[in-house]
C-alpha cells in the first residue's frame, strides 16, 4: 500500500521461490541485467510462482500469474520478449557449481553492464554472448559467507521510507 501511495507504480511482481539456503534472496538467483535480459539460476524455475500485486481501492489485490516467466516479464515490461540467461547454461551440474560461487548474483551497474565473480566462466561467457559487458573480479572472502557482487552494493544504513 505504501509503494502505491507514494509512487506511480501500478503493478508489482512478487516472486515466491523455494525456501532453501542456496536461494537466500531473490537477487541471488534472479537479476535484471539489461532492458530485456535477466540472469537466473535454473533451479528456481520449477517451483517459481509469480504474483501480480495491484492497487485495489485502499488495499491491494494479489493474483497469481500463470504463464512462462519470459511471457510474464515481457508483459510487465511492455516489450516483445525477454531473454533468460541461465546460470551454468542450464546444465544442472555446472549451474549448481557456479551458483555456489554466486553465478546468478549479478551487480548491474548500467543497462547491459555487470560486475561478476571471474570464477563463473560458463555464466560469464553466456552473458558476453548475450551482448552484456562483463567486468570480472577475483573474490574469495565474500563468497565464503554466501555473498556475491550484488550483495556488496547494498547500503549498510538505510533511511526510513
Amino acid at each position: 500500500k505504501n509503494i502505491f501511495g507514494t509512487t506511480s507504480y501500478d503493478e508489482i511482481l512478487a516472486f515466491s521461490i523455494a525456501e532453501n539456503r542456496k536461494f537466500m534472496h531473490l537477487d541471488t538467483v534472479f537479476t535484471m541485467v539489461d532492458y530485456d535480459k535477466f540472469t537466473i539460476h535454473p533451479e528456481i524455475e520449477g517451483d517459481l510462482q509469480v504474483f501480480s500485486v495491484t492497487k485495489d481501492g485502499e488495499g491491494v489485490k494479489i493474483e497469481e500469474k500463470v504463464d512462462t516467466l519470459e511471457n510474464i516479464l515481457a508483459e510487465a515490461l511492455e516489450i516483445e520478449k525477454v531473454e533468460l540467461i541461465r546460470c551454468g547454461g542450464g546444465d544442472p551440474v555446472i549451474a549448481a557449481r557456479e551458483q555456489w560461487n554466486d553465478g546468478s548474483n549479478t551487480l548491474t551497474i548500467a543497462p547491459g553492464v555487470v560486475i561478476v565473480y571471474n570464477r563463473n566462466t560458463v555464466t560469464n561467457k553466456l552473458l558476453r554472448e548475450a551482448g552484456i559487458t562483463v567486468h570480472e573480479f577475483d573474490g574469495s572472502e565474500l563468497v565464503r559467507g554466501r555473498g556475491g557482487p550484488r550483495c556488496m552494493s547494498m547500503p549498510v544504513y538505510r533511511e526510513n521510507i
